[in-house]
């Protein structure tokens, strides 16, 4: 772990544009809310925040959020020690002219960091901590950081609450299936019963999970959205799908148990994820967050029309150290080719969970990327 001076609390601006789904939201408000959870303000500008109506409902004490496009800060308002772009978003102009004002007035110049999307492939180590110098406009002479996450210690890391490790640990699964089972009026007591999370876009080979999954004692929990819809169309039954998302009616099929969830917090996503044997995840904050629930999970890449998300996921999979039946499931699950899904017997699973568990461990050695970021930002003031 490397020790840095501390800082003191710091005016931090994050800047996210939501493209689709949930994941640029879920990243930032992960990272937002850290942060003020260590005492520094964060003013957060976002042009979508509509999710963050069930996602984080409380919001967080220490966080302000702003509309895209708002007028920068007033003059009473504190100026940014830190701006970070996530994910290439590009910071409106003016705001950028309103913080080289303030710098000569305040003669100090803000960090401004560019957060870049997640990816295990080796170009991660290469240009994280890159300078990318500005020799145009008003910031001209500036210098933008590139900072990546990723997944071993030549990288940003991964976000991480200095408590979770904790709180998964103090979790109890047989409490949680419990209350859900009664919430659903769904049997908990199935001999050998798996629970399944799934949180996926459209995959071709969603039918062939739900077939397989009928064969055993089978609890799937599908979050709302697209998964429900997707459930619901490769169950030849959209026509329902409207009034089971609504309801959360369950629906069985075989020995399969189907459960539509209400959309939740990201808090109350992390314990489905820790109740469950399997996790089927899907772009970035999910991946994430699957990983430290140390569960066997499968991943659904954000795919891209020039099919560049196949190396992607080929990289995080060596990273994983992934057993050969793994990488098939994934292969076949992000379309990559039309093998069979291989539904994973009791010993494949168990594998698979293990895997997951050491990947885990190899994470936890190394800083957190809030942690980074801190030291990072302490570096360069």
């Amino acid at each position: 772990m490397t020790l840095h001076r501390p800082l003191p609390a710091l005016q931090w601006d994050v800047f996210c544009r939501v493209i689709d789904n949930f994941g640029d939201i879920g990243v930032c408000w992960r990272l937002v809310a850290q942060l003020a959870s260590l005492g520094h303000r964060v003013r957060l500008w976002v042009d979508d925040a509509s999710a963050l109506a069930w996602m984080a409902p409380a919001g967080c004490p220490g966080v302000e959020l702003r509309a895209w496009g708002s007028p920068p800060p007033g003059p009473t308002e504190p100026a940014p020690d830190v701006m970070v772009e996530a994910f290439g978003c590009e910071i409106a102009p003016e705001f950028i002219a309103y913080s080289v004002y303030q710098s000569i007035a305040d003669g100090q110049k803000p960090v401004w960091i560019n957060l870049e999307y997640l990816s295990a492939e080796g170009y991660v180590e290469r240009t994280h901590r890159l300078p990318s110098p500005l020799l145009s406009g008003p910031a001209a002479g500036w210098t933008r950081w590139f900072f990546y996450p990723g997944f071993t210690p030549a990288t940003g890391g991964l976000l991480r609450e200095d408590d979770l490790m904790a709180r998964r640990q103090a979790f109890d699964r047989t409490a949680w299936r419990q209350a859900h089972a009664d919430a659903f009026g769904l049997d908990n007591d199935g001999p050998g019963q798996r629970w399944v999370s799934l949180f996926c876009y459209e995959p071709a080979a969603l039918p062939e999970l739900l077939q397989h999954s009928q064969a055993r004692p089978t609890q799937l929990l599908v979050t709302p959205g697209r998964p429900t819809a997707a459930v619901q169309a490769a169950l030849g039954a959209a026509q329902n799908h409207a009034q089971n998302a609504c309801l959360g009616a369950p629906g069985k099929l075989g020995q399969l148990y189907i459960s539509y969830l209400p959309a939740r917090t990201q808090t109350a996503f992390d314990d489905m994820l820790w109740a469950c044997d399997l996790n089927f995840v899907r772009g970035e904050d999910s991946l994430v967050r699957a990983l430290w629930a140390g569960q066997a999970l499968v991943w659904q890449i954000y795919p891209q029309h020039d099919n560049a998300h196949h190396d992607k996921l080929w990289a995080f999979l060596d990273w994983l150290q992934a057993p050969a039946s793994l990488r098939q499931f994934h292969a076949t699950w992000n379309g990559i080719n039309t093998e069979p899904l291989q539904w994973p017997g009791d010993d494949t699973l168990a594998e698979w969970t293990a895997c997951i568990a050491a990947a885990r461990t190899r994470l936890l050695t190394q800083d957190n990327l809030v942690a980074q970021l801190l030291g990072f930002v302490a570096e360069k003031r």
